[in-house]
C-alpha cells in the first residue's frame, strides 16, 4: 500500500521518530522515517531508493523537516507541469507555509517565496507577464547571438591560451553565459568579473548573497531606466515596449529571472559537456571524428545531467492523485528532471544513445516551460565547438575522481576543472578561420567591345618609363562547399 500525503496539520506522531541511538539517525532520516533530501550524500542513489520504496512520487523532507513530495517519474513530472488546473507555482497556497512551519529564514525561501513574476503567476496575470517575456525573446537575432558567443569564447580563451593551463569552470563556463546574457539584455558594459562573482555568490546563498543580489538588481534597474529614455534593439527595450506594459519593477524582476536562470543553467550545462568530452575517450573520439556533433553531445548531457536536478516547486490546487499517491490540496511537489530523465520506463538502458531525442525534462514543460531553451543550447553548442577548435589537444589536468561538485537539492555545480594544452597565441576575436580572399569586384558590364578605362596620370607616366610586364593570372578562388558554408553559418560567421 502506498503511503498517503504528509500530514497538513503540522503534527507528527512522536512514536514514528527514530529513538535515540537508532541506526536511522545519521542516515538522513527524519520524522516518519522520511528521508531528508538536504542530508543525502548521493541524491541520485537516494532517488532510486525512493523509487523502489514508494514508486514514481515519493514523500521526503526539506530543511527543518518541512514535508514535500518529489516527483520521480517522467510521465508524472510532465502531467504535473502540464496540468495547471491541478498544480500551480503559487506558494501562497502551500500548507506548511500557511501553518507557519516554513520560517522566513528557511534556506530554500529564496526559491519558494512567491514573487509577482511570470514563473509564479497563474491565469490572466501569467499570460500578461509571460507574453512580454516570450515576445521579447522572439526578437533575438539568433545568428547574431551565435556570432557573439563565438567572439566571447575567443576573448575568454585569449585570457589563458598562452598559459597552457586553465580552469575551464572558473575561467570559461562561469563567464561565457554571463557575457552573452549581458549582451542580449542590452548591458554589455556591465559584464566583468564582478558581476560573475555576484551571480555565483547569490546562487551559493552566502552571508553576502543579499548584497550581491542588490548589486545585480541595481545594474538591471539602471538598464531599465536607460532603455526607457534611450530605446535600442535589445531584450530590455522589447520587454519595456511590449503591449503588456510592465512596470519598471516588473521589468527589473523579469530581467533578473532571465539573467540568473539562464546563467546558472548554462554554466552547469557547459561544465557538464566539457567534463564528458575530457573524461570519456569514446565520447571525445566520436566528437572529433564527426560521429557525434556538438549539438548532439549537448542534448545527451541534458538527458544525463540536466542543469537543474529539481525545480522548486509546484503546489496542489485540490485533492488529487499522482503516481499512485494521494496528494492533498496545499501539498508541495518538486519537479525533478534528474530522476525523471532516468525513469526506467523511459530509459530502460541508460547506456543507450539518446541522440535526436529531445523529450527530456531539462527545460521543464507546460505553461512554465523555460522560454530561453534555444539560448542555452546555443551558448553550449557554439561555446564548446569554438573552444575545441582553439584548443584541440585540451586534456583534463587531474584524475577524474579528483573533480569536486558543490551539490544542492536544486543542482550539482562542478567546482573546478583543471585542463592542460599546448600554449597557443591569442587570436583576433573577429578572425574568420579559413576565410578565402574576396575576389575583386567585376567591372561594369558592357555590350560589345569594352571601352578602355582611363588611367591615373602617375600610372601613365610609369608606363612610359618601364616596359609593361605580363600581368600574372590570379589563382582561382576555391568555392566553399556546402558543409563549409554550413559550419561558417553555425559558428556565427
Amino acid at each position: 500500500m502506498m503511503p498517503e500525503s504528509h500530514s497538513t496539520t503540522g503534527t507528527h506522531d512522536p512514536l514514528s521518530t527514530p529513538p535515540p541511538g537508532c541506526p536511522a539517525h545519521g542516515l538522513g532520516l527524519g520524522p516518519g522515517g522520511l528521508h531528508r533530501l538536504h542530508e543525502a550524500e548521493d541524491l541520485s542513489e537516494l532517488y532510486e531508493q525512493l523509487r523502489e520504496q514508494h514508486g514514481e512520487v515519493a514523500p521526503v523532507l526539506l530543511h527543518d523537516d518541512v514535508p514535500m513530495w518529489v516527483v520521480l517519474g517522467h510521465t508524472e513530472n510532465l502531467h504535473m507541469v502540464r496540468t495547471p488546473s491541478q498544480f500551480c507555482r503559487d506558494s501562497r497556497i502551500w500548507s506548511p507555509l500557511l501553518e507557519g512551519r516554513v520560517k522566513p529564514d528557511h534556506p530554500l525561501m529564496p526559491h519558494i517565496a512567491w514573487q509577482p513574476i511570470c514563473s509564479h503567476a497563474e491565469g490572466d496575470e501569467h499570460l500578461r507577464l509571460r507574453s512580454a517575456v516570450t515576445g521579447a525573446m522572439s526578437t533575438i537575432d539568433h545568428r547574431g547571438m551565435r556570432r557573439h558567443i563565438n567572439r566571447s569564447t575567443q576573448r575568454l580563451v585569449n585570457r589563458f591560451c598562452e598559459e597552457g593551463r586553465a580552469d575551464l569552470v572558473s575561467q570559461f563556463a562561469e563567464h561565457l553565459p554571463m557575457a552573452v546574457m549581458c549582451e542580449i539584455l542590452g548591458m554589455p558594459d556591465e559584464y566583468n568579473d564582478r558581476i560573475v562573482e555576484a551571480a555565483r555568490d547569490m546562487l551559493k546563498g552566502t552571508e553576502t548573497a543579499i548584497a550581491s543580489n542588490a548589486y545585480i538588481m541595481d545594474a538591471l534597474m539602471r538598464l531599465t531606466a536607460k532603455r526607457r529614455a534611450q530605446p535600442e534593439e535589445d531584450f530590455a527595450t522589447h520587454l519595456i515596449n511590449h503591449p503588456a506594459r510592465l512596470t519598471d519593477d516588473e521589468i527589473g524582476q523579469h530581467l533578473r529571472v532571465v539573467l540568473i536562470a539562464a546563467y546558472e543553467a548554462t554554466t552547469n550545462l557547459l561544465a557538464n559537456v566539457l567534463r564528458v568530452v575530457l573524461t570519456d575517450p569514446r565520447f571525445r573520439a566520436q566528437l572529433s571524428g564527426g560521429q557525434m556533433t556538438v549539438p548532439q553531445a549537448v542534448e545527451q548531457s541534458l538527458w544525463d545531467e540536466p542543469p537543474f536536478s529539481t525545480v522548486f516547486a509546484y503546489f496542489a490546487k485540490q485533492d488529487t492523485e499522482l503516481g499512485g499517491q494521494r496528494i492533498r490540496q496545499g501539498d508541495g511537489l518538486l519537479f525533478a528532471p534528474a530522476p525523471g530523465n532516468v525513469d526506467p520506463r523511459v530509459r530502460p538502458d541508460l547506456a543507450a544513445n539518446m541522440m535526436g531525442n529531445r523529450s527530456h525534462l531539462a527545460f521543464g514543460g507546460g505553461p512554465h516551460e523555460c522560454p530561453g531553451a534555444d539560448i542555452g543550447r546555443a551558448i553550449a553548442e557554439v561555446g564548446v565547438d569554438a573552444l575545441l577548435m582553439r584548443l584541440p589537444d585540451v586534456e583534463l589536468d587531474c584524475d577524474e575522481d579528483e573533480l569536486e561538485w558543490r551539490q544542492s537539492i536544486a543542482s550539482a555545480h562542478l567546482v573546478s576543472m583543471p585542463a592542460r594544452f599546448a600554449p597557443k597565441p591569442p587570436q583576433d576575436i573577429k578572425q574568420r578561420p579559413g576565410r578565402a580572399p574576396v575576389p575583386p569586384q567585376r567591372p561594369t558590364w558592357h555590350v560589345g567591345t569594352p571601352q578602355p578605362q582611363p588611367q591615373p596620370a602617375a600610372a601613365q607616366a610609369a608606363e612610359t618609363i618601364a616596359p609593361q610586364q605580363p600581368v600574372p593570372t590570379p589563382e582561382p578562388v576555391r568555392p566553399k562547399g556546402a558543409w563549409r558554408r554550413f559550419l561558417m553559418w553555425w559558428r556565427g560567421y
